[in-house]
């Protein structure tokens, strides 16, 4: 399989002089195209850092990052939002949804911007929304959503397009077990039928067994690379 992701001896600093984070430090990585990829590690290891930097919401300090062939690390802003646009969904830890948007409308977004008819949006967002266990709350705002219920928008946006790539941060944080089990099925089915690459970063044991590789940062460093089954011997 093709490389989807790649990063070479990828450094991210926070702060200056005396006071500085080494977030990453010298992360070398290689994902393949349809992978089911979990990032673990504690609080402060580097996950979300790593989950930014190949999303082009961040740049490294150091260090190379391809993202479907382009090399990422020196893009334009134009060029990375261009990018994101049409290959990459992103599962935010806080949602960030539009507060102003209903549901629908913050899982439409996506392919608004990429000009998909009306009516194709409307089939494909209805549909998702189903598939997330949001019908009938389409109208509903973020305000009216609770927390688990707005993890559902954020994810139906992220995957509404059939993004190449899926870079979802804790995507199973704040919602039940049952919904994080319904939630992993839908990604896990559009990992087989469309071929979706999928690289969560994740503190959930259940998120590291469906995943099919699973990595482990500690202190900016990836300690383990491997399967859930290997590293558990």
């Amino acid at each position: 399989m093709d490389g989807i992701v790649k990063l070479e001896d990828v450094r991210k600093d926070y702060g200056q002089g005396d006071v500085v984070v080494h977030a990453l430090r010298g992360v070398s990585l290689e994902i393949d195209k349809g992978e089911m990829t979990a990032i673990a590690g504690p609080s402060g290891s580097g996950k979300s850092t790593l989950l930014n930097m190949i999303s082009g919401l961040d740049k490294p300090s150091s260090g190379s990052i391809w993202v479907d062939g382009k090399d990422i690390s020196s893009m334009s802003r134009s060029r990375l939002s261009r990018l994101r646009l049409e290959r990459i969904g992103f599962v935010f830890q806080a949602y960030n949804l539009l507060p102003v948007l209903t549901a629908y409308e913050n899982a439409e977004y996506v392919l608004l911007m990429r000009g998909v008819p009306a009516s194709e949006r409307k089939e494909r967002v209805m549909a998702i929304l189903r598939r997330v266990g949001l019908a009938g709350m389409e109208n509903r705002f973020p305000r009216e959503l609770s927390g688990g219920q707005q993890q559902r928008v954020a994810i139906a946006r992220a995957i509404v397009s059939e993004p190449a790539l899926v870079l979802a941060d804790e995507p199973t944080a704040n919602v039940d077990s049952k919904t994080a089990s319904a939630l992993l099925d839908l990604m896990a089915e559009l990992n087989e039928e469309k071929g979706s690459t999928f690289l969560f970063s994740t503190h959930d044991r259940a998120v590291m067994k469906r995943a099919k590789r699973l990595i482990i940062l500690k202190d900016g460093q990836i300690l383990e690379n491997g399967s859930l089954e290997h590293l558990d011997e």
